[in-house]
């Protein structure tokens, strides 16, 4: 049986075993769009793997071989100092579950092919800086280590260095660096980091399949109910460099806003950068507009190929790039996650342009997601004390507590609504962005962990807050020098951006446009009548305004709560004669 698949290879087996990058890179391959050469290694070789504990000899051999086929396709020779064939290992389920699981860049990199690399590009610090993120992403992935001993490092020579930002340093940095993540390496393992480019290879492939099973991967299951059976797929592509020089970059970009849903292309990119920088949030991107500036010839193609993409799959489309030296390569496109006022605006608009039918639109549609239309939004009449302004992110408003560990959410947030505040969120802090009401944090963009994860959640969320400095350590942030301890309360506004200390009012939205339109298109195809359950006459007012045709189930006790009628429910209660009782009941029995 074929378990490895060249890009432009036929597959009969679609999405289930190519997994949904595979399948994206294959399609991107066939379209003509620009596409690194490079094969994926099935869902059902990880399924195999999972089973026996190793990965098969048969997927190896296969593997091995598509590296052959690899070399003679690009000229280059996998482990090569002179040449080298340098490759990226990232992972790929049937569903999407975006930062949930592993990759591997540079791989194939070793001291003496750095240096095979310096000398063939005449650029050390590229060289170098390549090889320690292998060093890193490797170190991290496939040998268990804790990655912060690694930002640790990087962290202390910038502070030696007196600079700020990992792209101000040096060659003779990432040189220095280098050494230190070898050596931390050889501290926690026991053996040096392997120069054998295939043992790299075989390792990071299996540790790739192992991240299904990590537990962030299982809680994002859990929450989506994506089944625990399904396996991910291998993407094994040649590497492309973002941070090849200052005509290099990397970025994320959308055929359509995922906030709002305007068309045209929306996203961010970093010059001199690799993918994993975007969505990490450790440096702010800039608005995709700029490219047209830095980049003009690339910006043209990319937004005719994003174009090209949301036609041939009739969606709203998520896509990776990255720039090397001036030419554009995709490296992956996906079903964008989007707000629900995004979604509904998407499909009415593919719907006018005869992309779709309101049939197709109104089943495109998570009925889950379109609460997030009713979500709170704040109140409009009050002033505020504005703290700072961050990137609106997640629409929708959200006030709660202060908690900055992910891990303390579930907890807080038994006592009342949570708003977790990080330098940035990663894939780990999963569990505390499901358990939180709105995200706040210093660093990152559009199209970083939080705001991706938030968007698909349907929670507000702002990101890229640079007024914004937290010290996880001691459970303290400044806010525009302002103090923000855990436990205080602050309000985020994820459709504008806006910080506030303290509580604020909230404010329900009102329905638009588009969401009549899909309310009257659902109503055309349904054939259940839809009734409410309404305890109160606002809530039998807002059931009829969504929709209702009526009122199916009403529990009276809730209207007993109201100001007026409190004290004679009481009375009643607490009556100390009959007489008096009943005395009570003859106030109630009319407004029951």
């Amino acid at each position: 049986m074929k378990i490895v698949y060249d890009f432009d290879e036929r597959c009969e087996g679609g999405r289930a075993l190519l997994g949904g990058k595979g399948l994206g890179l294959a399609e991107m391959t066939q379209l003509g769009l620009p596409v690194p050469h490079g094969f994926t290694v099935t869902t059902e070789a990880c399924r195999a793997t999972t089973e026996r504990g190793a990965v098969p000899a048969a997927v190896l051999d296969e593997i091995l071989e598509h590296v052959r086929r690899l070399e003679a396709r690009t000229g280059k020779r996998f482990g090569s100092e002179t040449n080298p064939l340098l490759l990226s290992v990232r992972s790929g389920g049937p569903v999407s579950m975006p930062g949930m699981m592993e990759t591997v860049l540079n791989l194939g990199m070793s001291r003496a092919t750095a240096r095979g690399v310096a000398r063939a590009t005449g650029d050390k610090r590229f060289a170098f800086d390549a090889y320690r993120r292998l060093l890193q992403m490797y170190g991290s992935v496939v040998a268990d280590i804790d990655g912060a001993r690694f930002a640790q490092a990087i962290d202390r020579l910038k502070h030696d260095r007196g600079i700020e930002l990992d792209s101000q340093l040096t060659a003779s940095d990432f040189i220095e660096l280098a050494g230190w993540f070898e050596e931390i390496f050889r501290e926690e393992t026991g053996v040096a980091f392997p120069t054998d480019p295939r043992e790299q290879l075989v390792c990071a492939v299996k540790a790739v399949f192992a991240s299904w099973d990590a537990p962030r991967a299982r809680v994002y299951r859990r929450e989506y109910r994506i089944p625990d059976d399904l396996g991910t797929a291998v993407n094994v592509m040649e590497m492309v460099f973002g941070n090849r020089d200052a005509r290099s970059a990397t970025g994320v970009c959308f055929s359509r806003s995922p906030a709002t849903g305007e068309p045209g292309l929306f996203g961010e990119f970093l010059v001199d950068a690799q993918g994993e920088d975007v969505v990490a949030g450790t440096r702010t991107p800039e608005p995709i507009e700029r490219m047209q500036d830095l980049f003009p010839d690339a910006y043209d193609e990319l937004e005719h190929a994003v174009g090209e993409l949301e036609r041939h799959y009739r969606d709203v489309q998520d896509v990776e790039f990255t720039v090397e030296h001036d030419r554009l390569f995709l490296l992956q496109t996906r079903g964008a996650k989007r707000t629900a006022a995004a979604a509904l605006r998407a499909a009415v608009a593919f719907v006018d342009e005869g992309l779709i039918s309101p049939r197709e639109a109104v089943r495109r549609i998570d009925p889950a997601a379109v609460e997030q239309l009713l979500h709170p939004a704040i109140d409009p009449t009050i002033p505020l004390d504005i703290a700072a302004v961050g990137l609106a992110a997640s629409p929708g408003a959200a006030c709660g507590v202060v908690i900055f560990d992910a891990d303390d959410v579930a907890a807080a947030a038994e006592e009342g609504d949570v708003i977790l505040v990080r330098p940035e969120t990663t894939a780990d802090d999963i569990h505390g962005l499901i358990g939180a009401a709105g995200v706040l944090t210093a660093r990152g963009g559009m199209t970083s962990h939080a705001a991706v994860v938030a968007r698909g959640m349907g929670k507000p969320c702002v990101a890229g807050c640079t007024a914004l400095h937290v010290d996880v350590e001691s459970r303290r942030a400044e806010l525009n020098g302002r103090s923000l301890n855990e436990g205080d309360t602050v309000t985020i506004d994820g459709t504008t951006g806006r910080v506030v200390l303290g509580a604020v009012p909230l404010v329900d939205p009102e329905p638009n446009a588009d969401f009549d339109l899909v309310l009257h298109w659902a109503d055309e195809e349904r054939h259940l009548g839809v009734r409410a359950n309404a305890d109160t006459p606002e809530d039998a007012r807002r059931a009829r305004e969504n929709g209702a045709e009526g009122i199916g189930l009403c529990r009276t006790e809730h209207m007993f709560m109201a100001a007026d009628r409190q004290p004679k429910m009481r009375a009643m209660i607490m009556a100390e004669s009959e007489e008096d009782r009943r005395a009570a009941l003859d106030e109630l029995l009319p407004l029951q």
